[in-house]
């Protein structure tokens, strides 16, 4: 690819602010998340607070990833590689044709 052809590729390529947008709301609605809230039956598991909604006693609990989640930038990048990919490497299709190209069974 030329400067100018990868010059506007990154000038379309979807914001890094948007992806972890996404992956911020994925993560707030994954299931996983939601067990282990009620696994805690939604105490903080250090000091005992439970989360509590009731107007002038608004307590929050959050779920915290005890290994730490590694290389944001690692993630974001493997997203545009693996699903954000360039154009050129995309091609639309009916949902008969995509089950077979996904299925390995194009053209038999």
């Amino acid at each position: 690819m030329g400067v100018h052809v990868v010059r506007e590729f990154l000038l379309m390529q979807t914001p890094k602010g948007q992806i972890v947008h996404a992956l911020r709301l994925m993560w707030l609605r994954s299931r996983e998340r939601g067990e282990a809230l009620k696994n805690a039956k939604y105490c903080c598991q250090k000091c005992g607070v439970k989360k509590s909604t009731a107007i002038g006693k608004e307590q929050k609990v959050e779920v915290h990833h005890k290994n730490g989640v590694g290389n944001w930038d690692s993630v974001i990048e493997l997203i545009r590689k693996e699903i954000l990919c360039e154009p050129e490497f995309l091609e639309v299709l009916c949902p008969d044709c995509h089950e077979e190209a996904d299925n390995g069974t194009a053209g038999t």
